[in-house]
């Protein structure tokens, strides 16, 4: 299906993005889920060299200047790697969008076109120990001392922890202020007073160098402020279109490399005289694996088409959760059924479908729990639907005693 909606440019694209991914060593993976590296850079520096991060941003600063439609589908070919690699790939993007939104044209010469180089690598820091999905109830601090900021507090489950130069930061300025109106966005550098505190040993994404990091009277210059003091609430929504995006593409390759290792399989493994793919048990999860992924796919594609058209930004945050919702919670049951095509062995390290398994089920968590995705999913609905008028007709009337108003109680 996907190469029915693809133009000539974006098959181009894929095929760069195939053989960057055939370039990635079969050791690199093995060595991240065993975690005996812990920030592969080079992969980050190659990616680079290939001129393949950060396509969305302008070619000034080393982007390509295209669009969401064109980066998912660099995105879904980086997915077949596994969400360590994946999210490694993105952290360009995600944080390349407070930069190019957000950023003064000498921010962006600072550090947007040596992250786009290769020459600096970077990760985000939101979560906090007592905060995951209450993003605005950051305390992390930031107070002004003259022309620097003074920055205390924690962040964890920061990818990159351990390697990144730079780190974009979410802390709080006005402690008086609302929790929405308080915050400030910060590139920090890696320097004194910004210590990883712990690096996490996870079930699955590993290799990343996922730690805590403590700041601890770190001192931050003024001129790496983003945007306006206090208004990072802005910059925070805004950044859910790559998180969630970024998220929601990937999935798409892991689920797509966990069903194409399963249906081989299905075609070679033999049982009672013939091959399994005969019979319904198997087939059938086959079937219901590509629908379900074409479906997210198809979603994916049409969130990416919506905000590259500047379509109201709440049906936009609607279909970017809903693209990262279906598409994570797909990657999750295609891995599923994979697992179960294979039997025993699938459940072994000789097929890396277990691998696949422990990496999808991180992605219906990050950036936003899925949870939450359903949230602002029927918020922006209801609010849609009840704040505008029938669009084609009144449904409600097409009843043979719809005029019964007695009828039609409500409390």
């Amino acid at each position: 299906m996907l190469d029915a909606i693809l133009s000539p440019a974006q098959k181009q694209l894929q095929d760069e993005m195939r053989a960057f991914v055939r370039w990635v060593p079969r050791q690199l993976i093995l060595d991240m889920d065993a975690d005996r590296v812990r920030y592969p850079r080079h992969y980050v520096e190659e990616a680079a060299r290939r001129n393949l991060l950060g396509l969305r941003f302008p070619v000034e600063y080393g982007g390509r200047g295209l669009g969401w439609a064109d980066e998912i589908v660099a995105l879904e070919e980086v997915g077949v790697l596994g969400t360590s690699l994946a999210c490694l790939y993105s952290l360009p993007s995600i944080v390349g969008e407070a930069l190019d939104r957000f950023g003064t044209p000498e921010q962006k010469e600072r550090w947007l076109r040596p992250v786009l180089a290769g020459r600096l690598t970077v990760a985000e820091a939101l979560t906090e120990p007592r905060g995951g999905s209450d993003f605005f109830g950051t305390a992390t601090a930031a107070r002004r001392e003259g022309d620097e900021y003074v920055l205390e507090g924690q962040k964890r489950f920061v990818v990159g922890a351990e390697g990144a130069d730079l780190f974009l930061v979410y802390a709080r300025t006005d402690p008086q202020a609302k929790p929405h109106h308080g915050l400030s966005a910060f590139i920090v550098e890696r320097g004194p007073g910004v210590e990883v505190q712990h690096v996490y040993g996870l079930m699955g994404t590993r290799g990343g160098g996922t730690g805590r990091i403590t700041f601890r009277a770190a001192r931050v210059p003024a001129a790496n402020l983003i945007g306006p003091e206090n208004g990072a609430a802005a910059i925070f929504y805004q950044m859910m279109i790559p998180e969630r995006m970024t998220s929601a593409a990937g999935a798409l390759g892991m689920a797509r490399a966990a069903l194409e290792v399963a249906a081989r399989y299905s075609d070679r493994r033999k049982a009672f005289g013939q091959k399994i793919r005969a019979f319904e048990a198997v087939s059938f999860k086959v079937a219901d694996a590509i629908t379900q992924l074409d479906a997210a796919r198809m979603l994916v594609h049409g969130a990416a088409r919506a905000v590259d058209a500047g379509d109201d930004p709440a049906r936009c945050r609607r279909l970017v959760s809903e693209a990262k919702k279906f598409s994570t919670d797909t990657a999750w049951l295609v891995a599923n059924h994979a697992m179960q095509i294979l039997g025993g062995i699938g459940y072994t390290n000789v097929y890396p479908i277990e691998r696949l398994l422990r990496d999808t089920r991180l992605i219906m968590i990050w950036t936003g729990t899925n949870e939450v995705m359903s949230l602002i999913i029927e918020h922006e609905y209801y609010r849609e639907l009840l704040g505008s008028r029938a669009a084609v007709r009144d449904i409600e009337g097409d009843a043979a005693e719809a005029d019964l108003g007695d009828e039609k109680v409500y409390e």
